[in-house]
């Protein structure tokens, strides 16, 4: 059994028809499914695993309790470090995902670092990952960091200014020269 990363951008509420398509596909090959408990993409995404009845999934966390698991799914907390903030509370949980999983499929506005940064630590890891670029219309399959970085250059000046803000030193090692 592959295990899937599913994640995105907060601010989608209504995934795709093609990542519909691509999530039904997971399901009726059985892979299995980490998933954030973030409001947006993630919500939607378990939302849609929950009409499935789908077992095979694991909601991960940064505080004691997810904010949703709507499939009342085994929940896996991934603590924060000691006095962080805002994104830092969540990408340890983020980087766990991306460890445990074979491949990812994210649902991307084409803004939220947090999901680009996601698809990027995949990358590093040479795991395929599929992103759904809701502002553009696209689909695209993201192989290596080269991949990456060519994602990278239509986000805009101001998402890559973010996106290097939130990166580990490793992960700048992928910035474009």
């Amino acid at each position: 059994m592959s295990m899937i990363f599913l994640g995105g951008s907060r601010d989608i509420f209504e995934l795709p028809p093609a990542a519909i398509e691509r999530i039904g596909a997971i399901v009726a090959a059985e892979h299995g499914v980490l998933i954030g408990d973030a409001p947006g993409a993630d919500a939607e995404a378990q939302g849609l695993l929950a009409g499935y009845n789908y077992e095979h999934v694991g909601v991960f966390c940064a505080g004691d309790t997810p904010r949703n698991n709507l499939g009342d799914w085994a929940v896996y907390r991934v603590p924060p470090p000691l006095g962080a903030h805002g994104f830092d509370v969540h990408a340890p949980k983020d980087r766990e995902m991306g460890r445990r999983a074979d491949y990812g499929l994210m649902v991307w506005d084409g803004r939220s670092p947090g999901t680009c940064l996601n698809v990027l630590r995949l990358a590093m890891m040479s795991k395929p990952c599929v992103i759904y670029d809701m502002s553009r219309g696209s689909v695209a399959t993201v192989q290596n960091t080269a991949d990456w970085r060519a994602t990278l250059r239509l986000a805009g000046l101001d998402v890559c200014r973010q996106i290097e803000a939130r990166m580990t030193p490793d992960e700048r090692l992928a910035l474009p020269a």
